[in-house]
């Protein structure tokens, strides 16, 4: 973590909770913007992935599978 973030993240814990979740919530916000990039990137990631699958260089995992292994008992 570089000493900007650093800083941030020490002025942040000075407010109260309900301040620090309005930042979090503003924050995590603005990860959700658009981004034409980063979408066209993710959807030749997902045709690369697919067209992988259909040579048989990659096998699919059932959903039951992934989730499991996210699981806590």
């Amino acid at each position: 973590m570089n000493q900007e973030a650093k800083n941030l993240i020490e002025q942040a814990r000075e407010l109260s909770p309900a301040v620090r979740i309005e930042v979090i919530d503003g924050l995590l916000a603005s990860l959700d913007e658009p981004d034409e990039a980063m979408d066209r990137l993710w959807a030749r990631e997902a045709e690369d992935r697919l067209a992988a699958y259909r040579r048989g260089e990659i096998k699919a995992v059932h959903l039951n599978e992934v989730l499991a292994k996210y699981r806590t008992s």
